[in-house]
């Protein structure tokens, strides 16, 4: 096991195009075969019609556990599709182990609709701080990279989240109201008012890239799965953004956050998202 962080940073600095290869692999032989290709009985529900889960889900998440797993000795695994499986195996995200959180998928339902609106996501985090991430979207081939203290690159090019244009309406990416409960939509609901321009989101990983592209002004998310945000929550952070929830505290990938919370091109524009979900309207 390791137990130094600077041994991380060497890892990742000999091994992170290994973590890209397997990412790369994954979605070559697992996920694309599979898009626009798939039958029905290779789509299933999890949690109901909107939580779906296909072979490819499953097929990529098993073929990532066991190349990270092989890549960093005495690391973990956290899927998504495992967690479905067994709820207890996302306690190793506060454990003293490095561990891997995989969204083999994120975007399942633009997948299932032969969409190019998916990706798939890997963070690499120790003791609830994340240290690299990949975000692929292999139907719009691109890949985007963070490492910490480091920057975030999209192909090879620095991202910079940059500040919203004065004047303008806040563009916002909220959770999509399939998702939500009635008491999230109404503290989601404080969103829609003079000078903010919010959306229901599409995949969670798509909309972080957005915001550490400056396409998007910020992120208004209701849930906390490790894997739709630990690799997004980086990205943004590395370009130049930040992440509040709504206490005013940083989003901790292990769990207990105050919801919804934002994800943001700026700390200022983090910081009035949530004013605006406390109902304090600038």
């Amino acid at each position: 096991m390791i137990e130094a962080t600077e041994t991380i940073d060497e890892f990742l600095l000999q091994h992170a195009g290994d973590v890209e290869d397997a990412v790369r692999k994954a979605a070559r032989t697992e996920i694309l075969p599979r898009w626009r290709r798939l039958a029905d009985d290779e789509i299933d529900q999890k949690a109901g019609p909107h939580d779906l889960v296909t072979d490819a889900d499953r097929l990529a998440e098993k073929y990532l556990t066991g190349a990270l797993g092989a890549l960093l000795p005495g690391s973990v695994v956290v899927g998504e599709e495992a967690v479905h499986a067994d709820p207890y195996t996302y306690e190793a995200i506060q454990g003293d182990a490095p561990v891997w959180i995989v969204d083999p998928v994120d975007g399942t339902r633009q997948f299932v609709r032969g969409e190019d609106g998916f990706c798939t996501l890997v963070a690499l985090a120790h003791r609830g701080v994340l240290l690299a991430s990949w975000t692929y979207a292999p139907a719009r081939e691109q890949l985007a990279t963070a490492v910490r203290g480091k920057g975030a690159f999209l192909d090879g090019v620095r991202l910079l989240a940059g500040s919203p244009a004065e004047g303008q309406d806040l563009e916002i990416a909220a959770s999509h109201p399939d998702y939500t409960t009635d008491a999230q939509k109404r503290a989601l609901h404080a969103l829609w008012v003079d000078g903010v321009a919010p959306r229901a989101c599409g995949s969670a990983g798509l909309e972080y890239l957005a915001v550490a592209r400056g396409e998007l002004d910020a992120t208004a998310f209701s849930w906390e799965a490790a894997w739709d945000h630990a690799a997004g929550l980086l990205l943004v952070e590395e370009a130049g953004g930040a992440h509040l929830t709504l206490d005013g505290e940083p989003f901790r990938i292990t769990g207990g956050n105050t919801l919804p919370f934002t994800a943001a091109r700026d700390a200022a524009t983090a910081r009035r998202v949530v004013d605006l979900l406390q109902n304090r309207h600038w």
